[in-house]
């Protein structure tokens, strides 16, 4: 039976490293191939999305080439689309070639009784994430504005620990602050992210935090140092309901990855 309240279903990519060269793999994957199979099995599921949101670090080598892939492979599917950017993208870059009217980065989107709102946990030559004074500032400007809309913050970087040791190093420096500004507004239903390349949902404080696969490779869950796991890639499908409930799981495609090269210590 159909859910008789009205919902927006969300799909979430992330972390697509994408390359600058068709020929370039990652790890030894092809991660514009994976990312294109990602699409493909999301958009040919019996689901049916209304926006997708991507959370950062979609391209590894930030190049015109990379984010024109990213464009072009949206446009297929002509669905509007929300990007946000990671450590390793050139976000001047995103926002001048990602600028169609359903592709963009813009950092707030309204639907039926809820709001979106994308941040930028970037810091310019680091891997760690920070959510600078204009970015908080953003954020309550749009609490305040909105207080009878359910709300749900996009960013790249996570906000609270994954127990994988060497990622956590890299998590928002001073996520205190967003909780401490998002506590007075109990709206503020989840906080969604990237950057792990694993899955997570749990409940801190009031607020769910989900975190999604990559489409392309995954690091090891709990692991002290950089491993590397051999699940698929994968998405995250979030439907927000119009009563304030959050429905949303995890996909991983049925296609295994090739070529990986698990013996690294980086990339």
């Amino acid at each position: 039976m159909t859910d008789p309240i009205p919902y927006v279903s969300i799909l979430q990519l992330t972390d697509s490293h994408i390359l600058g060269t068709p020929e370039a793999t990652l790890l030894g994957i092809d991660t514009a191939y994976y990312f294109n199979s990602v699409l493909e099995h999301a958009f040919n599921s019996a689901m049916r999305f209304d926006l997708c949101l991507l959370t950062g670090d979609l391209a590894q080598d930030p190049c015109p080439a990379s984010y024109r892939h990213l464009l072009d492979k949206l446009e297929d599917y002509d669905i509007p689309s929300v990007c946000l950017p990671g450590n390793h993208d050139d976000f001047g870059m995103m926002q001048e070639i990602l600028n169609t009217e359903r592709i963009n980065c813009r950092k707030q989107v309204f639907w039926g009784n809820w709001q979106i709102i994308a941040l930028n946990s970037q810091i310019l030559d680091s891997p760690n994430g920070y959510l600078a004074q204009a970015e908080l500032s953003f954020l309550e400007q749009c609490l305040k504005q909105h207080p009878d809309l359910f709300t749900l913050i996009a960013i790249h970087h996570h906000c609270v620990p994954s127990r994988t040791v060497w990622m956590d190093s890299m998590m928002i420096g001073n996520a205190q602050d967003l909780f401490d500004l998002i506590k007075p507004f109990p709206n503020v239903k989840a906080i969604v992210n990237g950057h792990i390349h694993q899955e997570m949902d749990i409940q801190f404080d009031s607020v769910r935090v989900l975190t999604t696969p990559s489409t392309c490779f995954q690091f090891k869950p709990h692991s002290k140092q950089f491993s590397l796991d051999d699940k698929s890639p994968g998405y995250r499908w979030i439907n927000l309901y119009d009563d304030g409930r959050i429905h949303t799981n995890v996909v991983h495609i049925p296609e295994p990855l090739v070529g990986l090269q698990t013996d690294t210590h980086g990339y």
